[in-house]
């Protein structure tokens, strides 16, 4: 069984170590390793372990994103009434809320 890898770990790997490690790996993903780059291999190499790659992000337990997204949502919508309207102090307060929850949610992805 192949060592366990993150996909960080993969990337910082070189493409002969890439090439290594799918020479042990039996999955179809991973078929005609010799002649890959170093992209690829990566790709094919978290596929066949199942190791998430790097747009694959997940949120700590008990974080509720999609609401955090929806109020954003809203916010966007006063944001662009603010600049209709050129209620430049209203347009700063939402700007500002809606960097924090912005802030919010990548703090909170692992």
């Amino acid at each position: 069984m192949p060592e366990t890898f993150t996909y960080q770990e993969l990337k910082g790997k070189t493409v002969h170590e890439l090439r290594e490690i799918a020479k042990g790996i039996t999955d179809e993903a991973v078929r005609g390793y010799t002649q890959m780059n170093k992209e690829h291999l990566l790709v094919a190499i978290a596929k066949a372990l199942h190791i998430p790659t790097h747009g694959e992000h997940q949120t700590a337990a008990g974080f509720d994103r999609l609401s955090i997204k929806a109020r954003m949502r809203e916010l966007k919508k006063e944001r662009d009434a603010a600049l209709a309207a050129h209620d430049h102090e209203k347009l700063k307060a939402v700007r500002r809320e809606i960097h924090k929850l912005n802030h919010q949610i990548r703090m909170h992805t692992v």
